[in-house]
């Protein structure tokens, strides 16, 4: 989602004329209304996206920003909307500048200029060839974070771990590198984040079956099954937001699906985020992460992403397992404590990671109900008084 008079109102005036590219997943009908937006700015060029499997979307928020003095990568989670960027919770990731290259320079220790070539290349863009060129022509070793994306496609043979939560899944395996990591094989694992797909009849149908094995990785081999903690805010979490029920317009968690999966409440648990005084500024943000064990001192690992709990975000095992099937674009910045020469981080006492929610997560109550986007709230006003009709 882009709002371009906003998006030119961030930059410092003289630099307004400057060239942007915007590269979009609109439809048809969407597409029709960027062009409209953009055609006033010359400067402005539009890419669409390729997204040839159904339903699948362009969900990816990245920036290339370059400048006199080298290219800096951004990675976010929030759409460039203004709405966005006012009461939300959401997540940024910002590079360093990094240098034009100097004669032979190293890759990342966490391969990172690799997996974003290849991650770009898979637009099959003419319009993206001059920022595959630059990101060659620089020097990205001071990146500290692996790059975790997902592009649409049915990946097979040695594609299969490139993308989605096989990438996460092998790249958790391969760096995590802890000595005696059976030790962690049962400390709980979070996910948080702003949407929910279509996941199946029961928990073993995708979620616990095929993802949570990736989320668990190790370098040992376990066969224990981690608790997971799935935090999504609850129709009371949204009624008391900063927002209060508009907030629910960014929750998009349909009917459909919510009454297809009733099993998953048993894993849900509230937006909370005391701690950063951000419980009422809704969640955009979508994270993933792992801690050492049940007193939530210190994490093994942390990924924030665009990517919600979905199949189509994350991919799907065809064919017998030869075979992952990801519809729409993601992207997101993993850290693992050794690539900042820790053993862990700490998120306790003198935290040295910003965790955007409380910790311990706190159960959905049977009272508790999670946010669906398309069916009305009548009963009590939101925190300015309204009531919430998506049919009205």
């Amino acid at each position: 989602m882009f709002d371009i008079e906003f998006i030119l109102e961030q930059y410092p005036s003289e630099f307004r004329l400057k060239p942007l590219l915007i590269v979009h997943g609109d439809s048809r009908d969407d597409n029709h209304s960027l062009k409209a937006q953009c055609s006033p700015y010359p400067q402005i060029e539009l890419c669409p996206a390729r997204l040839d499997i159904p339903y699948g979307t362009h969900h990816t928020k990245m920036m290339f920003l370059l400048y006199e003095t080298g290219l800096r990568i951004v990675i976010h989670t929030a759409n460039l909307i203004q709405q966005d960027w006012r009461q939300k919770t959401q997540g940024v990731w910002i590079s360093p500048i990094c240098p034009k290259m100097n004669g032979d320079s190293d890759e990342p220790k966490t391969n990172f200029k690799k997996d974003l070539i290849q991650y770009v290349e898979r637009y099959r863009a003419k319009q993206l060839q001059f920022w595959l060129k630059t990101i060659t022509e620089h020097d990205l070793s001071s990146i500290n974070v692996h790059l975790i994306s997902s592009t649409p496609g049915r990946h097979t043979g040695p594609d299969i771990n490139k993308f989605g939560h096989l990438k996460l899944r092998q790249t958790l395996k391969t760096y995590i590198g802890l000595e005696n990591d059976a030790q962690y094989s049962s400390a709980p694992i979070i996910g948080q984040f702003s949407s929910i797909g279509s996941l199946g009849p029961n928990a073993n149908s995708w979620l616990t079956k095929e993802f949570l094995t990736s989320l668990k990785q190790l370098n040992s081999s376990s066969l224990e099954s981690p608790e997971l903690k799935l935090i999504y805010p609850s129709v009371e979490n949204v009624r008391t937001s900063l927002e209060g029920y508009m907030a629910g317009g960014s929750l998009p968690y349909n009917n459909q699906n919510a009454m297809k999966q009733g099993w998953l409440v048993n894993y849900l648990h509230q937006w909370k985020a005391d701690h950063r005084q951000r419980s009422r500024a809704s969640p955009h943000i979508k994270t993933y992460l792992r801690v050492t064990n049940d007193q939530y001192k210190q994490l093994l690992w942390f990924l924030v992403t665009s990517a919600n709990l979905s199949k189509a975000a994350w991919g799907v095992f065809e064919k017998n397992n030869t075979q992952l099937m990801i519809r729409s674009y993601e992207i997101g910045v993993l850290f693992i404590p050794k690539q900042f020469s820790q053993s862990m981080f700490s998120i306790s006492d003198a935290p040295t990671f910003p965790i955007p929610f409380d910790l311990p997560p706190i159960k959905y109550q049977s009272t508790d109900k999670p946010w669906i986007v398309d069916i009305a709230y009548k009963n009590q006003p939101d925190s300015h008084g309204n009531m919430w009709d998506p049919s009205g």
